[in-house]
């Protein structure tokens, strides 16, 4: 599960006098915090002009303004050629991104909808997913710079992929602070579960590392449940567009399957992932090898993180344990069903 599916700490108040006298937005009247799927705080914003999505780019690996003004206007091109996005509003100096003590903020209009699982989707709508997906990529090859002039892929999803060795070292020091934990709890088990059993996967599959990855193109950067909303059964807007980069774009597809069709016992219903492969290989233009090569990539990238035991253990932070059963999981069924999901995705 991406990073941006953990829920924000509880926000700080805005700055709405000072925010909106910059937005011809009229006054506010209530503004309440949006508390769930952003690393960056979000506030439902209601003035005497009407609902906005306020957003404050707290993240600093994203807060930049001219990267926010340079996503903006990807946005704005993407809705010009019919994608459903929620592009930032302009403020009275035409600039869509304001400062304010020194913090970013954006304004975009309110977006009445919600976030829907892949388990609730039927199988139409997982084809309706892929093709948007799809979409997405081949529309973004078309509004932004060629990708030989483009910045370095950045993020959380390198291009060279994880080197074993370096994580035996981290799994070795994850199980030294499963031990000094006290008391020992139920997650501790798990966790020393899934670290030894992991080491073992390791041991077994160290000589199947991928080479640096294939086909590079534009991509969202972060797509998955909570940076989608519906509206009835059609996609109203993809939002938090604070990852749009240059990466393989086959991982992005992969890597959105295995959150939108990860169920909570760690499968992945296979089906739907067929449904939503075929309809993103038409889209996009992808051939059956790309999206092979990115399943194995992906299956790589998840047989070497532990990020969620990083942020309980080397931070203090539980925010993301929830989700740390079925990702885990995931893995050891990913790897025995290799072959099953490398068909889905291919089939």
């Amino acid at each position: 599960m991406p990073r941006s599916c953990v829920p924000p700490p509880v926000p700080h108040a805005p700055p709405l006098s000072a925010l909106l006298r910059q937005y011809a937005a009229g006054s506010a009247l209530t503004c309440e915090p949006v508390d769930q799927g952003l690393l960056n705080r979000g506030y439902r914003l209601r003035t005497t002009r009407g609902r906005y999505f306020l957003k404050h780019h707290f993240d600093p690996d994203t807060a930049d303004p001219a990267a926010i003004a340079r996503q903006h206007r990807a946005t704005q091109r993407l809705a010009d050629l019919g994608v459903p996005v929620a592009p930032a509003l302009a403020g009275r100096d035409g600039r869509t991104v304001a400062v304010v003590g020194g913090h970013a903020y954006a304004l975009h209009p309110w977006i009445d909808g919600g976030h829907r699982h892949g388990g609730q989707l039927t199988t139409g709508q997982c084809t309706r997913l892929g093709a948007l997906l799809g979409a997405v990529h081949a529309c973004l090859e078309r509004v932004m710079p060629p990708k030989c002039r483009a910045r370095p892929a950045t993020g959380p999803h390198p291009v060279e992929s994880a080197d074993p060795a370096a994580t035996f070292a981290l799994i070795d020091g994850l199980l030294a602070h499963v031990r000094r934990h006290r008391p020992l709890d139920a997650f501790d088990e798990l966790a020393r579960h899934r670290l030894l059993e992991r080491r073992s996967l390791l041991e077994q599959h160290a000589d199947r590392r991928p080479p640096p990855g294939g086909p590079v193109g534009w991509v969202h950067g972060d797509f998955h449940p909570f940076n989608l909303l519906y509206r009835g059964d059609a996609p109203a807007a993809i939002v938090d567009w604070d990852r749009l980069g240059v990466q393989p774009r086959a991982e992005e597809a992969v890597r959105a399957a295995a959150i939108f069709f990860l169920r909570p016992t760690g499968t992945l219903d296979l089906a739907k992932v067929g449904a939503y492969a075929r309809a993103y290989r038409r889209a996009a233009g992808a051939t059956r090898g790309e999206l092979a090569a990115a399943v194995h990539r992906v299956w790589w990238e998840r047989l070497n993180d532990f990020w969620m035991l990083r942020w309980h253990y080397e931070r203090g932070d539980t925010r993301a344990d929830p989700q740390f059963p079925a990702a885990s999981a995931l893995v050891t069924w990913w790897t025995g069903e290799y072959e099953a999901v490398c068909g889905a995705f291919t089939g």
